[in-house]
């Protein structure tokens, strides 16, 4: 009983540090796509909201998780956007269509 609950433990702790270099993961991603598009990553908004099981392309199970997060393009205005990572790897990305103010 005491082996158990310490691998319990273990894998409690495992998945605790993953989800941390995981969401640094995102926060990085997160700050990549505002810069290709010229826009603003809000106060590091990035939170997680869903986590699942996903394969690779090699067919290995890997946690899909999905991130949301809020850019602006003038610095009032928020959207909403998301990403999605396969492992530590982007999966996928959504920002919404958005004005371009000129300056």
């Amino acid at each position: 009983m005491e082996i158990l609950l310490l691998i319990i433990l273990i894998a409690v702790a495992w998945f605790w540090l993953d989800t941390i270099s995981k969401r640094e993961a995102a926060i990085h991603f997160g700050q990549t796509l505002a810069q290709r598009w010229q826009l603003q990553l809000l106060d590091e908004s990035v939170a997680c909201v869903k986590i699942s099981l996903g394969r690779d392309n090699r067919g290995h199970a890997q946690f899909l998780r999905e991130y949301v997060f809020e850019l602006s393009a003038n610095g009032s205005e928020r959207m909403q956007c998301s990403l999605t990572l396969l492992g530590k790897q982007l999966h996928s990305w959504d920002i919404p269509p958005y004005l371009q103010t000129v300056q």
